[in-house]
């Protein structure tokens, strides 16, 4: 009886895995990448690497770093996207004092709707407030970048190279695909998905930003530099997740390796003797 059941479990999951690699095999088809390959298949980069110092399971933010990267959203992201799931008193986490972070919720205006007549009123912000919305007019929908680099395949690494990526269509693309020249009021960038996006280059100019500690602001820099900023934003607690977690894990382990001997001690002798 067990071994007609144990064949029967065997056969199920040969099937469950015979069902799955049809399955697989059906979306290859359907998704045209047995066909003949697209611009964007072709064209599409992958983003560059960019070494963090939150990187790895011991890294740490850089908090000079993450105040650079917040004086590039303010002088140049701010314009086109929101940062809705951060408030202003959690810029207390990169350094800032009770009187910087003040003055910055003060120098954007809160909206406030008023349900009895429809209106909506503008005041300055508080460091209790979130970064507002923003009420964006041109082409497109530009994200809110509170979690973008964890909503992007590719995290920091995408949002850099995306900023830096903006460049000429390539003429063998145009050579091999005739119809895919970049659309009027699209911009052509590599590393976005249909290679095709609807925001111009944010970072035109060396020292387009104003950094307070004097570091050189190079296109390449303020880039990494906001890639990091939007690492904190996605996750604040990150160095505390860490640093607890790394104790826990010490502690299960070293719990695991003294259940294991108290298994051992306590049932050594309980158990039935193998006949020689």
């Amino acid at each position: 009886m067990i071994r007609k059941l144990a064949i029967l479990i065997g056969l199920f999951f040969a099937f469950a895995v015979l069902l799955a690699f049809g399955s697989g095999v059906a979306t290859v088809i359907g998704q045209g990448y047995l066909r003949d390959p697209s611009a964007a298949a072709e064209f599409h980069k992958q983003p560059r690497a960019l070494a963090l110092s939150s990187d790895g399971p011991f890294g740490r933010f850089d908090r000079r770093q993450l105040q650079r990267g917040f004086a590039v959203y303010d002088q140049v992201c701010k314009s086109c996207h929101a940062l809705q799931q951060v408030a202003f008193r959690n810029l207390a986490d990169l350094g800032y004092s009770d009187a910087e972070i003040k003055a910055i919720a003060k120098s954007y205006q809160i909206p406030h709707y008023d349900a009895n007549t429809g209106e909506v009123t503008t005041t300055p912000g508080l460091p209790t407030d979130h970064f507002p919305p923003v009420l964006y007019s041109g082409t497109g929908h530009p994200p809110d970048l509170s979690l973008i680099t964890k909503a992007r395949e590719g995290g920091a690494p995408y949002v850099h190279s995306l900023l830096t990526g903006f460049t000429t269509q390539p003429a063998e693309l145009l050579r091999k695909f005739p119809d895919s020249k970049t659309p009027d009021g699209l911009y052509y960038n590599p590393y976005f998905a249909n290679l095709n996006i609807a925001m111009p280059p944010p970072l035109t100019a060396n020292g387009q930003v104003t950094y307070s500690d004097g570091t050189p602001a190079t296109i390449d820099q303020m880039a990494t530099d906001v890639s990091a900023f939007l690492v904190w934003t996605a996750e604040p607690t990150l160095e505390k997740r860490r640093q607890v977690g790394w104790p826990v894990l010490i502690f299960l382990l070293f719990g695991t390796g003294l259940a294991y001997m108290a298994y051992k001690n306590v049932w050594a002798d309980k158990k039935p003797k193998k006949k020689g």
